[in-house]
Formats: structure tokens, sequence, C-alpha cells
């Protein structure tokens, strides 16, 4: 197979299953920089919605990778940014459907929602999951830190009014951390928020995975608790997941492209290499140690891997 530039995966999505990543956005562009970002901070904020990369090529790539292997449940267009960003979206949604007919899910932090084109772009995908990380302009800012013509209000409304005409499936995801937005007051005010948004389901999640700023906490389980109640919520952290994949034939290679987008842990990076029968596993930590690309966080005792 020749080498994927846009399609990673499948990983394991504890909402999702097994879920082919598609990526049309290059490294760190987004209109936010989340404090709880996996992927670190981003670098490159802008609002501007780009093609990227022809939706050709990346159309070219899913198709030499189905010709090896359907063994997924979902394709996810979740970028190592924000994905509505990618100015023909709408046109690589509808050729990745001449393809398959697995469902399309769009993870989204919402922020272009009050654009029509954007609007119009997501409507032709099966699941959309923008999150939710504030329930007012200051705690939204405090947060997402969005880029400067960015206003939260703007942002609701236009969730609001697409979720009221799409056809598909809306799962909310709200970031907990704790002493920033998780408090019962604030699931309170959570609640408010959500009752006016159409949806079918409210993920609630906290950073398991090295944040962007290393003063963001994990949420109590009380308080997780009392969010899943209020909300009507399902929490992530209560949710399986399986194994990574690559179909990338060099190991090392496959943990870096997997990391590019999706940090892994040291557990995650043994059960990939062991599943690809490899005898020297500590070879591959030694040679990740040494790799100037590459990122290795202590983060509550389980070192977790990701690119610079």
């Amino acid at each position: 197979m020749k080498k994927l530039n846009c399609i990673f995966g499948p990983i394991p999505s504890r909402r999702l299953g097994r879920s082919l990543g598609i990526s049309p956005i290059p490294k760190k562009v987004c209109n936010y920089s989340c404090i709880y970002c996996q992927l670190g901070r981003t670098t490159q904020m802008t609002n501007t919605r780009k093609e990227f990369f022809p939706v050709d090529d990346i159309i070219s790539e899913l198709s030499e990778y189905l010709k090896y292997t359907d063994d997924f449940d979902v394709i996810s267009i979740v970028g190592e940014g924000e994905p509505t960003l990618y100015l023909n979206l709408d046109l690589l949604i509808e050729k990745i459907k001449l393809l398959t007919n697995k469902p399309i899910a769009i993870i989204t932090n919402g922020a272009l929602l009050s654009d029509l084109y954007v609007q119009n772009a997501l409507s032709k995908a099966d699941i959309v999951l923008p999150s939710i990380d504030g329930y007012n302009e200051e705690i939204y800012k405090k947060v997402d830190r969005p880029y400067g013509t960015l206003k939260f209000n703007d942002e609701i409304d236009g969730l609001i009014e697409f979720a009221k005409k799409f056809k598909g499936e809306i799962w909310l995801e709200i970031m907990l951390m704790k002493g920033i937005n998780s408090s019962k007051k604030d699931i309170d005010e959570f609640a408010k928020l959500i009752e006016k948004i159409p949806h079918d389901r409210v993920y609630i999640n906290t950073p398991v995975r090295p944040p962007a700023e290393n003063f963001v906490e994990v949420a109590t389980s009380d308080e997780i608790n009392y969010a899943v109640e209020k909300l009507n919520g399902i929490s992530i952290d209560k949710l399986t997941s399986g194994s990574f994949f690559s179909e990338i034939p060099d190991s090392y290679d496959a943990i870096l492209n997997l990391i590019k987008r999706h940090p892994m842990t040291q557990f995650e990076i043994q059960s990939l290499l062991a599943s690809r029968r490899e005898e020297n596993i500590d070879s591959f930590f030694t040679k990740l140690a040494n790799d100037n690309n590459v990122n290795s966080i202590n983060y509550k005792g389980i070192i977790t891997y990701r690119l610079k």
C-alpha cells in the first residue's frame, strides 16, 4: 500500500467502535487552542477555511485502503485540528459515500456552525459530534481559547439551528475539568443550555491523556456522576475500547502515523506491537525516546507519546 497522508487507523473509539480516521487538516491547524487538547497547544491559529489537501488525493488514499480491508465500523473526519476548516468538506463526504456504505461521523468543536456553508457540509454526514466546553462566554474563552472573532452565542445559536434540521444524529460532548467547569453549579448551567439543543446523546468526558496545559485536572468521580445524572449523559470513562491498528507495514512508521493524530500510551503501543508480532518491543521505545519529533509525557504514572 502506498504511503497514507490523510488516512489513519482504525483506532479504538469508545463512542464509535473501530474508527477509520480521515484528517483533511494539517497538523495543529485550528480555530481553538483548548487547554485540554491531547495534541498540545495549537500552533497554527486560523478561522479561514481552505482546501488544505485536494479532495481527489484524499479519496485516492481511501480507495487504495479499501482494496485491502473494510474492517472498521465508521469513518471519522476528525482532523489534526478543526475539520470544518476544510473548505470542500461537503464534496469530500459525497465522494466518500460513493466508495463505502459505512457511516460518516464528524468530530467538531462547533465553532463554525453559524456558517451556512458549514451547516450544509455537515448535513451530509450521518453523525455529528460537537463539543460544548462552556455555558457562557467567560468559560468558553477560558477553556477553548478561540480565534479572536469567534463568539460563544454565535456558536450555540448555529448549533441549535443546525440540530433542528439535521437528519442524522447529534452526539454532544462535554469535557469537564476540576475547578474550571465541573461543579454542581456548572453542571446545572450546562443542563439549561443543552435542553435548548436537539440531540440524541450527551457524552461526559474528562482529560485522560496529557492536556495542553499542566494546570488542567480531571473532574472527580462525584462530579462526573452528577453530570451523568443531571444531563442524562454517558460517561466516556465507563465505555471500553478496542485496539489500535494500522495498514502501514513498518511498525515504527505505523506508530508515528497514529500518534500524529491520536496520542498513545505505552500500553497501547505495546498492544499494537504485540498484534504485529514484533519481538523486540523495547527497541521501539528506545527509538521513540531518541526521536526528536516525539514527546513522551508522564501523566498520572503512564507514559503517553505524541508528535511535537
